[in-house]
């Protein structure tokens, strides 16, 4: 299986647009959202007859037993999280608790236990052979980057040459866990300061783990100053080019009515069908 990763280095660039026109035009039978923080790719993802879900778990929080706690208040003064909370008896709150076992350890009675904790919920839809893989995370779980490999790892297993990931927006960890074994990271970038500072940042790391990245700029017509930046940084990179998006109101309406891309002959909707033959070329090629 082949694993075409769509990144952006920050939101709001139309990657989860381009991996769902992706998606629809390469006819692939394996899709997964890696955005797990604000999932979205199920919107355009169309109808599944079977669904099954699964909780997923963070890291041990601390458990006070109520029925032994003397409300000592040993816990609350060593916790530097202040994840305890004071009362007749002492409770934790999960969502500041780091999970450090430091109460657990100077508790007298044994009153503090480390229990699971469920974080979000992961889920696979299927519809006859193809397979798509998504996840919600609960506020406050600080192990995305975790919950993003459990969703690839949905996939694995797929009979299908070519799996679309939409990845995880940003820089940070959860962009790690997208990039991690995929075989081609396309970066949709947006014709702005910040969008190409964030590229350059993906890149970096996308060439530390040895992945392969392309580049195309989307609403590249709102600021040529800042696409022509981007191309001449893919060129002194010498990373593959692979277009550019116009801006287009209509898109709106495609995705507010629920609608592919792929069914339309907007402006945009042309641009990355051309540039989808690019990158399977490119991604055949490598």
């Amino acid at each position: 299986m082949r694993k075409l990763l769509i990144l952006s280095g920050k939101g709001g660039t139309g990657k989860t647009t381009v991996a769902s026109t992706f998606i629809a035009l390469s006819g692939a039978r394996a899709w997964a959202d890696c955005d797990v923080d604000a999932p979205n790719l199920h919107l355009v993802s169309g109808a599944f007859s079977k669904s099954s879900t699964k909780d997923y778990h963070d890291l041990p929080k601390a458990f006070i037993d109520p029925e032994l706690c003397t409300a000592c208040g040993i816990c609350h003064e060593v916790c530097r999280f202040g994840a305890i909370v004071e009362g007749e008896v002492y409770r934790v709150n999960p969502i500041a608790c780091e999970g450090c076992t430091y109460c657990q350890y100077v508790c007298p009675e044994g009153a503090i236990t480390m229990q699971k904790s469920i974080a979000g919920e992961i889920f696979l839809h299927r519809r006859g052979d193809h397979v798509f893989s998504t996840a919600t995370l609960k506020m406050g779980s600080g192990t995305t980057g975790k919950l993003v490999t459990a969703v690839k790892d949905q996939i694995k297993d797929a009979e299908a040459p070519l799996a679309i990931l939409d990845g995880s927006p940003g820089i940070g960890c959860p962009v790690i866990a997208s990039l991690t074994g995929s075989h081609l990271a396309l970066m949709v970038a947006e014709p702005s300061v910040s969008g190409l500072s964030d590229l350059k940042r993906v890149v970096a790391s996308a060439r530390q783990l040895d992945v392969p990245v392309a580049v195309v700029v989307n609403k590249a017509d709102i600021n040529d100053e800042q696409c022509a930046a981007i191309k001449a940084y893919a060129a002194d990179e010498q990373i593959p080019f692979l277009g550019t998006i116009p801006y287009d109101r209509t898109v709106v309406t495609h995705l507010n009515e629920g609608q592919n891309l792929a069914q339309s002959e907007s402006p945009a909707a042309v641009a990355i069908k051309a540039i989808w033959e690019r990158t399977a070329a490119l991604l055949e090629a490598l």
